[in-house]
């Protein structure tokens, strides 16, 4: 029985919003696809790709975020409104790295309400003049989607602030999540009515959209797609607490490239997949990677940087006001340490001043002397939080400066304003040290803007010293997403006031020369890494992720947000019964070779002894003189043997081919190069060790091989283990005859020159040998051991142990990357095509004869 609350979510996702209100109408499209228009509204998973080319071809990317980098506000005769750029918008500067010929196009919603009546003109206005494209939300959505779920809920628990109390932060509401999705597909129309699915690039900014990936892979299932995090992404014990923590994650697997500013954000989203999806990622020639359904969706590393332009710009523009000028003079004779910070609970401000209180009452020196700025943005949020770090700072600021005021001189100067860049540059210009004390942060690029403002303007006074030579310094948390960029700053734990107020004296006492040296490592790095390198790196590799999609044939599978594409081979298909019953009945020699688990037995089935059915189909096509029947398997040779001894006629390859037996009158062979198993003596202990240390792991003994179990235990502990493990295995048996091979959830241990492939090559070389040459092949197996048979087929045509005529059927269970070329999707399936072929193998009983 399907819950409410996922009832609630196919609804959402299929676009009906019952709670929500109707959606308005929608801008018309300025590029096309083929299909028809009309039913763009349906959002079924069929994708809408065309295999016609569009009729306009052009370079594009479309940038999706919550707000247009755009500011609006209403004409003084309050007809209409004005619209023009926010060159504070990041969004504005990803062009600077992208192609030059490249069209940008922006989806996004405005920061103002537009009266419906208005919205289709507004919508005109920003497209054809700033190639905007608006969403707008209903206020109800709205609110719950933008101050419920994204700042109630998301934001704090990414900055690793979890609800143990319904006054300690806010409990998850449903209908906020509702929102969310409403929201997100909201922002889909708008992506859909401007796209050219084959052309354009899509990109996606921030925790506002997780699902949107979603909602337009369904649409576009070959779409070049990649998202960015703005936030951080808190650690897998943090965000297992989400309840719709799977929903995002695979919404979020619906991107091509995922990218994070630092490689702890990255780590900990790649945990998230291990431990909730099973999916382990790999790292070649400095790519991550995670193969999701034949998808291998990138990760990307990189910290956004700050537009040097703008920066030099604005600093120009300070120095004409003057405004440098006259705040050197107001701080003549003082050390000026600079705080900008927004007015939010993690930005640890009030930790700032403590540590500040401790510093001028350990150095008595800096009394009178040392004077922090602090500058507090306007709080982007709101609720009981805001207000009492507000009433927090306020409290902490009177009482410090009450405390060490003198005559001409207070120790905090707090200006609680809006700051504008200019000013706010000017103050940089004249601190000798910021401080950030953030408790988590994203990224946080005020050291950034600062170390550019200290390097200043040649022959203005926008420099740091008068001597010419340039200095900064630094405090700066531990926990935001610039610090492991920053390595010349002196890194702090906010949390630990002393310390943090011993790392502010340090800063201002530290020797000019140091301060220099300190400031042009840092310099150089921030004038290389700007905004346009960061975009023009991701847009790189947004590229290369996406370089194979049109030469792979893709299908979409699931529902709600349980969709994905697998992305397969173009020969891959699958299996037709049909086309394989009129396939084996004209065959004379057939080869049958069959997997066990996973293939005739459900991998999750408890009981792995194989029912009357399984027993029936095997007997049926071993009965029939022309096929040569065999199960080629990992199990050991004595449950095989016992478990179908009712199939006399039934060839059997055990531990992956070790053991061999032609039928049950016939003797097991070797087929092992090597019978000396004492390596077994070195393995066994070492694994042993492992599954000590490693609750649910267990080891199997076979008698050719060891396997080592870690399915029971905790995902990311025994995906760890398995992998020391390996490394540990192959330097201790380096100069033994055995292969240490990992699987799934499994180690093994075997010896060389054993594996299903070379099975297969024996079967085959031995009727031939008979003069039986198989001219029907079928093979069938789920797992990596079994690739070696489909692999050796080609071979075996090449060598001629098999005729370049032989109908081949190399099939896969599951719809996966195989070297197969055709895939069944499950043990039932499998069933049912053997039993056609078992039915196919009985003539006919002589009383159906119509004579």
């Amino acid at each position: 029985m399907m819950s409410k609350s996922y009832t609630n979510l196919l609804d959402l996702a299929s676009g009906n919003f019952p709670v929500m209100g109707r959606e308005k109408k929608r801008l018309p499209r300025v590029m096309t696809v083929a299909g028809v228009i009309s039913e763009l509204d349906d959002d079924q998973a069929n994708s809408v790709t065309s295999d016609v080319p569009s009729s306009i071809i052009v370079d594009r990317i479309i940038i999706v975020a919550n707000q247009l980098p755009v500011k609006a506000k209403r004409r003084s005769d309050n007809k209409g409104w004005s619209f023009s750029w926010d060159e504070d918008s990041l969004l504005l500067h990803i062009k600077d790295g992208l192609p030059d010929d490249m069209e940008v196009l922006y989806v996004g919603s405005l920061k103002v309400e537009v009266d419906s009546s208005e919205q289709d003109d507004v919508s005109q206005l920003l497209l054809d003049k700033f190639k905007c494209v608006p969403a707008f939300l209903p206020p109800d959505i709205l609110s719950k989607y933008y101050h419920g779920f994204c700042k109630q809920h998301l934001w704090p628990l990414f900055h690793y602030m979890l609800p143990y109390s319904a006054s300690h932060g806010s409990r998850f509401d449903r209908s906020w999540w509702e929102a969310y999705v409403a929201a997100n597909k909201i922002f889909s129309q708008k992506v859909i009515e401007v796209i050219n699915p084959e052309d354009d690039y899509v990109w996606i900014h921030d925790y506002h959209l997780m699902v949107l990936p979603t909602f337009l892979r369904r649409r576009f299932n070959r779409l070049r797609m990649g998202f960015f995090l703005h936030s951080p992404f808190p650690s897998s014990e943090i965000y297992r607490t989400l309840p719709v923590r799977e929903e995002i994650l695979k919404a979020l697997l619906n991107s091509d490239l995922i990218g994070f500013h630092t490689f702890d954000y990255a780590r900990h989203f790649l945990s998230c997949c291990s431990r909730m999806l099973g999916l382990e990622y790999q790292s070649k020639r400095g790519y991550i990677g995670l193969e999701y359904y034949g998808r291998t969706v990138g990760i990307k590393i990189m910290p956004v940087g700050i537009h040097m332009g703008q920066i030099e710009t604005v600093l120009q523009l300070a120095d004409k006001e003057s405004r440098v000028g006259e705040l050197k003079q107001q701080f003549e004779g003082k050390t000026v340490l600079l705080g900008v910070d927004d007015m939010d609970i993690f930005k640890g401000v009030n930790l700032k001043l403590l540590a500040l209180e401790e510093m001028l009452k350990q150095h008595p020196k800096w009394q009178g002397r040392a004077v922090l700025v602090q500058i507090a943005n306007p709080a982007r949020g709101k609720g009981k939080d805001i207000e009492e770090i507000q009433e927090e700072i306020q409290t902490s600021v009177k009482r410090i400066n009450d405390k060490f005021r003198q005559p001409g001189y207070e120790p905090i100067v707090f200006i609680d304003r809006p700051v504008s860049l200019s000013e706010r540059t000017a103050y940089y210009s004249v601190a000798e040290c910021v401080v950030v004390t953030a408790v988590r942060d994203g990224m946080n690029l005020t050291p950034y803007e600062y170390i550019v403002c200290r390097q200043g303007i040649p022959g203005s006074d926008c420099t740091a010293e008068s001597n010419g030579l340039k200095s900064s310094m630094l405090v700066v948390s531990e926990f935001i997403g610039c610090s492991p960029s920053l390595s010349g700053a002196i890194r702090v734990n906010p949390w630990n006031v002393e310390a943090t107020a011993e790392a502010l004296n340090e800063a201002i006492s530290m020797a000019d020369g140091e301060k220099v040296l300190r400031h042009e490592k840092h310099y150089k790095y921030v004038s290389t890494h700007d905004v346009a390198y960061w975009s023009r790196s991701f847009f790189q590799d947004l590229e290369r992720s996406c370089r194979d999609h049109f030469r792979r044939r893709c299908w979409g599978i699931g529902l709600s947000f349980g969709f994905r594409v697998v992305a397969l081979d173009p020969n891959f298909k699958k299996l037709s019964i049909d086309s394989i019953v009129s396939a084996y009945s004209r065959a004379k020699n057939r080869a049958i070779l069959l997997d066990y688990d996973g293939t005739l037995m459900p991998q999750t089935a408890i009981n792995k002894v194989p029912s009357p059915e399984v027993i029936s189909i095997v007997n049926s096509l071993c009965g029939d003189e022309r096929n040569t029947v065999f199960l080629v398997s990992g199990r050991g040779r004595d449950s095989l043997g016992q478990w179908f001894s009712p199939c006399e006629k039934l060839g059997i390859a055990a531990e992956h081919g070790y053991f061999l037996r032609w039928s049950a009158d016939k003797e097991w062979e070797v087929v092992g190069q090597n019978n000396d198993f004492q390596w077994m003596q070195i393995a066994e202990p070492v694994m042993k060790q492992y599954t000590e240390a490693t609750d649910g792991s267990s080891i199997e003994t076979k008698e050719s091989a060891l396997v080592w179990h870690h399915r029971d235990a905790d995902l990311g502990f025994g995906s760890c283990q398995a992998k020391e493990m390996l490394d540990h295995l192959e330097s201790v048996l380096a100069n033994e005859p055995v292969a240490v091979k990992s699987g799934q959830f499994i180690v093994e241990v075997k010896p060389q020159g054993v594996s299903k492939g070379l099975v297969a090559e024996k079967i085959f070389a031995t009727m031939t040998e008979s003069v039986r040459q198989a001219d029907f092949v079928l093979c069938v197996g789920d797992d990596r051991s079994d690739e070696d048979m489909f692999e050796i087929i080609g071979n075996a045509i090449n060598s001629g142990i098999l005729s370049s005529s032989t109908e081949v059927y190399a099939c896969t269970v599951g719809q996966k990357p195989s070297k197969a070329k055709y895939y069944l999707d499950d043990t039932t399936e499998v069933r049912t095509m053997l039993h056609a072929l078992a039915e196919e193998s009985i003539p006919p009983p002589s009383s159906d004869i119509v004579t």
